[in-house]
């Protein structure tokens, strides 16, 4: 059996979300399992970590990969990031689930392609555009 080296990897800057959906770690892991499980991916394990005074992290460990969110509420900015292995599960659909709850004013993306050779650099869905 020959194995595929193929995946994709979503990452996203988003900018004017709301302060509260940033700053609620238990918020955002529930959102972030959803998100994986709507995108196709295999939830292995999750951490989350909110931060003090503002601020938190939850990483999603996916069969295919991972799903992270870094946030730092005071400026109402996040960073998003989806790498899954394989052809079947589209880490852009985790990401867009992920912008229709946080619904940013901004999302400034990026998609690699990666583990075919030299890292290709493609635009996604997400362009560098105003959302609301």
């Amino acid at each position: 059996m020959e194995y595929s080296t193929f995946g994709r990897h979503v990452a996203v800057d988003t900018w004017g979300v709301d302060f509260d959906l940033l700053n609620s770690a238990e918020f955002l892991q529930s959102h972030m399992v959803e998100a994986a499980e709507a995108c196709g991916a295999t939830v292995l394990s999750v951490q989350a970590k909110q931060f003090e005074p503002q601020g938190a992290t939850v990483l999603v460990l996916l069969s295919e990969s991972h799903l992270s969110i870094h946030t730092y509420p005071e400026r109402g900015f996040a960073a998003l990031d989806c790498y899954t292995c394989g052809e079947t599960v589209d880490p852009q659909l985790a990401i867009d689930y992920m912008l229709a709850v946080l619904k940013p004013k901004q999302a400034y993306a990026k998609k690699l392609v990666r583990g075919m050779g030299e890292l290709q650099v493609e635009e996604p869905k997400v362009k560098q555009t105003e959302l609301v």
